[in-house]
C-alpha cells in the first residue's frame, strides 16, 4: 500500500522539485542593482572668481550627484572626508568604487571659460575585487554620471560663449568636447584567469558535493553498524570526525592543484587556499553529519537544495538581489563566507587569518558538540 501511494505522488513530487528549483532562479533573472555604496570625496579647495567672490565647484557636483540619487535608487552616495579613507574603504569592501572630486577641480572648471583652458577631471575608483560584476555596473553608472555633467557644463558653456560673441579659439573648442575628464583606476583587481572575478564561486560547486559525499558515506556506513553502548556510540561519532577531517584534507590540498591543472586559475598562494578550503571542508562536513545525526541519511536532499540556491546568489552582489533573497537566504548561506574569504586571498592581497575562518571554525565547533551530544544520548539503530 504504501508503495502505491508512494507511486501516486511522483507529479507532486515532480512539481514540487520543480518549484524549488524555479525558485532558485530567480536571483540571476534580471538582476535590479539597488543601493550600491559608493564613497564621493569632495577634496576641491575653490576658486577666487572676479566680481564673483570664492566659487566652490566641487560642492554642485555633488548637489547633482546627491539629486541624482533621490531620482534613482541604483547608488547610495556616501560622502567620504578624504581619499586615504576611501582607500581603506575599498580595501575593508564598504565601497563597490568611489569618485573623487580634486582640490583643483572649481580652478581648472573656470578657466573653461577663458582663452587658456585647462580641462578639470575628477577619479573614478573601481573595487572590482569585491564583486567583478557589480564593480562593472559602477563603472558604468560612475561614467554615465560624468558624461550627463558634461553634456550640462557643455551647453552652460557654449550659452555664454555664445552670449559674449566672438571666435572661439582652437583650445576651447577642444575643450567642450569633455569639459570634464574622468580618469579611472582600478583596485583589487581580478586579473586574468579569474573566471571573471568568479574563481571564489568556480571552487564552492566541487568543494560542495564532495563534502556532501563524503558525510553522506561516512554516515551510511556508521548507521549500518548497531552500537550498545554510549562509550561505543561516542567512539563511532569520533571516528566519523576524525575521517571527515582526513577527507578534508584531500578536498582542501586537491581541489586547488586540480583547479589550477586544469582550468588553469590564478592564485596567489596555493598553500593558503588549500588550507583556507581544508578548513572550508571539516567545517561543512561537521555541519552536514550534525544536521544527518539528527535526521538520518534522509537528510541529505536539504543539501542538495542548498547547492542550488546557493551557487547563483554566491555570485552576486547582495544588492543586485531581489530583497527577500538578500535579506532572508543569503545571511544564512553558510558557504558564503567560504567564498568571502577566497575573495580576500585571491583579490585582496591578505594571507590566512583567523578573521576569514572565525566564522567557519564555529561553525565547526557548534557541529561538533551537536555529533557528540547525539552520540551520549543514546542506542545508534540502523536508519
Amino acid at each position: 500500500m504504501g508503495k502505491n501511494k508512494l507511486f501516486l505522488s511522483v507529479p507532486l513530487i515532480a512539481v514540487l522539485v520543480l518549484f524549488i528549483l524555479s525558485l532558485t532562479l530567480i536571483p540571476s533573472v534580471n538582476p535590479q542593482p539597488e543601493d550600491v555604496p559608493i564613497a564621493i570625496v569632495n577634496e576641491d579647495i575653490g576658486v577666487k572668481v572676479p566680481n564673483q567672490g570664492e566659487l566652490y565647484l566641487g560642492n554642485k557636483m555633488i548637489e547633482l550627484l546627491l539629486s541624482v540619487e533621490e531620482e534613482n535608487s541604483v547608488v547610495d552616495w556616501i560622502e567620504v572626508k578624504s581619499t586615504e579613507e576611501v582607500i581603506n574603504g575599498l580595501d575593508e569592501k564598504e565601497y563597490y568604487g568611489a569618485f573623487i572630486i580634486p582640490e583643483e577641480f572649481s580652478q581648472k572648471q573656470a578657466s573653461l571659460r577663458t582663452a587658456e583652458p585647462t580641462s578639470p577631471h575628477v577619479e573614478i575608483i573601481i573595487n572590482e575585487g569585491k564583486n567583478y560584476p557589480a564593480a562593472t555596473m559602477v563603472n558604468q553608472v560612475l561614467n554615465d554620471v560624468v558624461e550627463n555633467v558634461n553634456d550640462t557644463v557643455r551647453s552652460q558653456l557654449l550659452e555664454e560663449f555664445q552670449a559674449e560673441g566672438g571666435d572661439l579659439t582652437v583650445k576651447q573648442v577642444t575643450s567642450l568636447v569633455n569639459p570634464i575628464e574622468a580618469k579611472t583606476t582600478k583596485v583589487n583587481q581580478v586579473g586574468e584567469n579569474s573566471a571573471n572575478g568568479n574563481a571564489p564561486v568556480t571552487f564552492f560547486q566541487p568543494l560542495w558535493m564532495s563534502v556532501l559525499a563524503s558525510a553522506a558515506i561516512l554516515c551510511f556506513v556508521t548507521n549500518k553498524q548497531t552500537v550498545l553502548s554510549q562509550k561505543e556510540n561516542a567512539r563511532l561519532a569520533l571516528a566519523k570526525v576524525l575521517m571527515g577531517a582526513i577527507a578534508s584534507i584531500v578536498i582542501g590540498f586537491a581541489l586547488p592543484w586540480v583547479t589550477d591543472a586544469v582550468i588553469g586559475l590564478t592564485m596567489p598562494s596555493y598553500l593558503d587556499t588549500a588550507l583556507f578550503l581544508t578548513i572550508t571542508a571539516f567545517s561543512f562536513i561537521l555541519m552536514i553529519l550534525a544536521v544527518l545525526s539528527i535526521v538520518g541519511i534522509r537528510g541529505v536532499p536539504l543539501f542538495v537544495v542548498l547547492l542550488f540556491f546557493g551557487a547563483p546568489l554566491l555570485s552576486l552582489a547582495p544588492e543586485m538581489m531581489p530583497s527577500f533573497y538578500a535579506n532572508w537566504i543569503y545571511p544564512w548561506l553558510p558557504m558564503r563566507f567560504m567564498v568571502e574569504g577566497l575573495r580576500d586571498l585571491f583579490y585582496f592581497g591578505n594571507s590566512l587569518s583567523w578573521e576569514m575562518v572565525s566564522v567557519l571554525v564555529w561553525i565547526a565547533f557548534v557541529s561538533l558538540v551537536v555529533i557528540m551530544l547525539t552520540a551520549l544520548k543514546g542506542k545508534n539503530t540502523k536508519k
